[in-house]
């Protein structure tokens, strides 16, 4: 795994030396769609974006663990938001929609573990209980996150124009293949997009 980590920095690398990560479509997309929602501070960013400004400052991938580390390579690859919640501790149906009054946040690592709800009109990826996560792919909710007991998990991987439907199939299949390899997972898979906004994984 070490090996497919340090070849997706090696990738991501020679990317930004010769694209601006500004300049990527597949990260001014993002940037334009949180202008949309009313995002205008710099320091938000969506997750991918700041993947590769840590192989562009040479800090690299983060080493969290296997899980983390193998989504983590697929998203730098794919120029793509993937993200992770503990199956156990959210309560489906899961979904990014607006924020709506009362939804309730708590970001990962707030040391107080103090509030943080969205914005009127924020993108959200909810369940029936809570957010869990701001800002469509910025930051996650602690209440979901995974801990070392998590044996169920629910990944995405979300993308917008330019990338291709093929492209996002091609970022899941990998993923999948992955898990496989170095979890030792079972994985089922879906796409949502705007034709069929509503869908269904069955557990494998």
């Amino acid at each position: 795994m070490e090996a497919l980590v340090a070849a997706v920095e090696a990738e991501v690398s020679a990317a930004v030396v010769s694209t601006p990560i500004a300049a990527m479509p597949e990260i001014r997309c993002w940037r334009e769609a949180y202008k949309a929602f009313g995002v205008k501070k710099t320091n938000y960013r969506s997750s991918v974006e700041r993947l590769l400004k840590n192989v562009e400052r040479r800090a690299g991938l983060l080493r969290v663990n296997t899980l983390v580390d193998l989504y983590d390579a697929v998203s730098a690859r794919y120029l793509m938001p993937v993200g992770a919640d503990d199956l156990d501790r959210v309560a489906p149906p899961l979904s990014f929609r607006y924020a709506r009054p009362g939804d309730s946040f708590v970001a990962l690592g707030h040391p107080d573990r103090t509030p943080d709800p969205p914005k009127p009109g924020e993108v959200v990826y909810a369940n029936a209980e809570k957010c869990l996560c701001r800002r469509w792919n910025w930051h996650q909710d602690a209440r979901s996150a995974m801990v070392p007991s998590t044996t169920r998990a629910v990944l995405t991987v979300q993308a917008l124009a330019p990338a291709s439907a093929g492209r996002l199939e091609a970022a899941a299949v990998e993923l999948c293949a992955l898990l496989r390899a170095h979890c030792n997972a079972r994985t089922a898979r879906a796409v949502a997009d705007r034709s069929a906004p509503n869908v269904s994984v069955a557990a494998p």
